[in-house]
């Protein structure tokens, strides 16, 4: 429409061009990238054989600590050695070493050896504490099939007397039956399993056998 030779867009024709206008915009937008993420937990599978020693102790267990690249919820994998890398897709539920932690409880409890098995924040006195630091959960890309490195350093404390009953460093590797985090998942489930009840071995073991040396000490 002309008005004294300018030209003039009337309202109407505004509302179309700014709806064309932004139709137009959202169009050409891309929607935001939402990864999905696949969440795993550690478990232990078959049930702990019990043991043929009973000790009238009461044992307590202390949360798993881990080292530096480990005390996460992600799922680590190596290509090369010194770098830690990380699954974008999958994680873990909790971090490992949190998880492991009810796990060995658990263990424990299902060997019988011990009078009680309870965990080091609770108010009932212990006898022997075991401490345990996660070194390294990952899974190994460098070589096909991929495997998962679990490594568990553990000690054993006699809690009356202050002093150190024993020590071990638990070192395993499983191979993968895929090469991908499930894979991985798997894997480590059955680390964990061995590593239980090995761990309950040495738990029973170093108990009467420090504890012994501590009875024969001047």
């Amino acid at each position: 429409m002309k008005i004294n030779g300018r030209r003039f867009i009337s309202c109407h024709g505004l509302i179309v061009l700014a709806s064309t206008l932004l139709i137009a915009a959202c169009n050409g937008m891309s929607a935001p990238q939402v990864v999905s993420q696949n969440i795993y937990v550690l478990e232990s599978g078959s049930a702990i054989q019990a043991a043929n020693v009973k000790h009238d102790l009461v044992l307590s267990v202390s949360v798993p600590l881990a080292l530096a690249g480990f005390d996460t919820f992600q799922m680590v994998y190596v290509q090369k050695p010194h770098e830690l890398n990380y699954f974008a897709a999958s994680r873990w539920a909790d971090s490992p070493a949190r998880m492991l932690g009810p796990l060995i409880v658990h263990a424990l409890e299902q060997a019988g050896s011990f009078r009680a098995v309870v965990q080091a924040s609770g108010t009932i006195p212990a006898d022997i504490r075991l401490d345990t630091k996660l070194v390294r959960l990952l899974q190994d890309f460098k070589e096909r099939p991929s495997k998962v490195q679990l490594t568990l350093r553990a000690q054993l404390i006699d809690v009356r007397n202050k002093r150190l009953l024993a020590i071990r460093q638990f070192d395993d590797f499983e191979n993968t039956s895929s090469d991908d985090a499930y894979g991985g998942v798997t894997a480590a489930n059955r680390l964990v399993q061995r590593l239980l009840g090995e761990l309950v071995e040495f738990c029973v073991i170093a108990s009467e056998h420090g504890l012994k040396n501590t009875e024969n000490r001047p």
